[in-house]
């Protein structure tokens, strides 16, 4: 197989009739509010529908388009039509305002957008102000003749190497990194999840994985979807994940898997306890970032095994804790798939012991360490050689290796926070911030969350004049929620003298807060989670 097209078309003739994409039920929604499902026979209808419109306007290898899709089955339709003719999908963060939409589609160099309607209209917008404006399309509306690319396809058919998608990565720069990825890095994703053993053993044409995870990210679009190709299975996908009717998505839908987050767990486990949660037909449920003061208690309570693992956007999922010992509640996440190899070093890329923390670095066996992890950062040449620094890819965790291989998640050496599985650079958020007409100076934390792991805390010192108060701060966190995605504004504020420094005026923002440390226990601390709300 060449392209990530060749698995699901090899899936349509061994399973045509079988379910491929289920919708769950959900009132009020703007799409499909009764839910639905299709096999993968008409799902291959409406693929070919949609590439005939995309080859008749000239579409081919290595143009790219837009897709504000949301978790809708639209967004697999589109990817396989545009997969066939060797073209880009590039996936749209809906939760992404206009200044970081305008930043996407104008550095992917789209040719077209497609959009859900109750976006268009902004999106619109946004491609009309571009430098170089893009036609946009209702995803629903797509008729006759669309307007073709700008510039000629590149030469010979698409392989396994040739992008198929262009993902967007928060990075420690500020701006998002677009990622791109080969069809080789879906097909191993198929291989990995698909041969996994232990209690991750898939049953061919029966197995139905439910993940509420966003098809805009590399889990659902890229690890879960070429799964359930690999076995001729179904996909549900919810819009997000709902912790009060999850358990009748799960049961109604006929899960037989399911993909979580780790503020998942404890959003489940807060639930009173219903007959529902033991009447699902799940054998396993694969994610990461557990609790693991939490994880035997969800295994006990929901009856069946939480797999920890662990991955990137530009490596794919290399790891999963699918045999036994998991070391169920060590942050374990299994050991490297066989083609791969890892290593775990201090700072000056020398193997630490066994059990000691370290810098988890990967990589390819043999003659190739770069085959099947994303080609390069899109137009940034030295972040991608940054990350492949002596031939291992720097994934910038810190992890613990035991004597056995099994690898441990510790912490994140990157200026990143990570929100409800979302990654937040500090960097972005800091440039808005230091935007701010009340701001002097500001530097953006991490600290712990109770159920969403991680939130963004603005440690901030005001400008002369500006009063260290409540309307200070909600006047700071207006002016983030304008202009950021809203999970990226500060759900905590705190006013500060000074910021400490280093004698080049680096800001050492170990030295701001300690570890560990609980901000609703911090004095002068103001929260501002409430206030964090998706207002599309």
């Amino acid at each position: 197989m060449q392209r990530l097209v060749d698995l699901f078309e090899a899936a349509v003739g061994r399973n045509p009739k079988g379910p491929f994409i289920c919708i769950p039920p959900l009132a009020g929604r703007s799409y499909l509010p009764e839910g639905a499902e299709w096999s993968y026979a008409e799902i291959a209808t409406r693929v070919d529908e949609i590439e005939r419109l995309y080859r008749a306007a000239g579409y081919g290898h290595g143009h790219r388009v837009a897709a504000l899709l949301e978790n809708r089955p639209e967004m697999l339709l589109h990817f396989f039509a545009l997969n066939r003719l060797g073209a880009v999908l590039v996936p749209l963060n809906p939760y992404y305002r206009t200044d970081e939409l305008s930043y996407v589609i104008d550095h992917s160099e789209a040719d077209l957008a497609v959009s859900v309607p109750e976006r268009l209209a902004e999106l619109t917008e946004v491609c009309r102000a571009l430098p170089r404006p893009i036609p946009v399309f209702d995803v629903y509306a797509l008729a006759g003749r669309l307007p073709g690319p700008r510039g000629p396809a590149l030469p010979g058919a698409p392989e396994q190497t040739s992008e198929a998608a262009l993902l967007y990565t928060s990075g420690t720069t500020g701006r998002p990194k677009g990622c791109r990825l080969p069809n080789e890095y879906f097909l191993n994703s198929e291989r990995w999840y698909a041969k996994a053993s232990g209690h991750m053993r898939l049953d061919d044409r029966r197995d139905r994985a439910i993940n509420p995870l966003p098809l805009f990210h590399a889990n659902a679009l890229a690890i879960s979807t070429p799964g359930m190709l690999a076995v001729a299975g179904c996909v549900i996908v919810p819009d997000r994940f709902h912790a009060s009717r999850w358990w009748r998505d799960c049961i109604e839908c006929r899960a037989t898997l399911c993909h979580y987050l780790g503020i998942m767990p404890p959003a489940l486990l807060n639930l009173p306890p219903s007959p529902q949660e033991r009447q699902h037909r799940m054998r396993f449920a694969l994610g990461g970032g557990i609790d693991p003061e939490q994880h035997a208690a969800a295994e006990e309570r929901f009856g069946m095994p939480f797999i920890e693992l662990w991955g990137m956007t530009e490596c794919g999922v290399p790891c999963f804790a699918g045999e036994e010992p998991r070391k169920v509640g060590t942050r374990a996440f299994g050991r490297i798939v066989p083609d791969m190899e890892a290593r775990i070093v201090d700072d000056n890329e020398q193997p630490v012991p066994f059990g000691a923390p370290g810098e988890l670095q990967i990589r390819r066996r043999g003659a190739e360490p770069r085959r099947g992890f994303f080609l390069d950062y899109l137009k940034n040449p030295e972040a991608t050689e940054e990350a492949w620094q002596g031939g291992w890819f720097h994934t910038g965790d810190a992890c613990t290796q035991d004597a056995d291989g099994v690898l441990h998640f510790v912490d994140r050496k990157k200026n990143i926070v990570r929100r409800s599985g979302e990654n937040i650079a500090a960097a972005e958020v800091e440039g808005v911030l230091q935007a701010s007409p009340d701001v002097a100076q500001a530097a953006v934390l991490a600290v712990k969350d109770e159920f969403r792991q991680e939130e963004v805390m603005a440690c901030i010192v005001p400008k002369a004049g500006i009063a260290r108060e409540r309307a200070t701060a909600e006047r700071i966190f207006q002016w983030c929620s304008e202009r950021l995605a809203y999970y990226k504004a500060p759900g905590w504020i705190l006013f500060l003298d000074r910021l400490p420094t280093t004698s080049t005026q680096k800001v050492q923002k170990h030295e701001i807060l300690g570890r560990d440390v609980d901000p609703r226990t911090l004095p002068g601390a103001l929260d501002f989670r409430p206030g964090k709300k998706d207002r599309r």
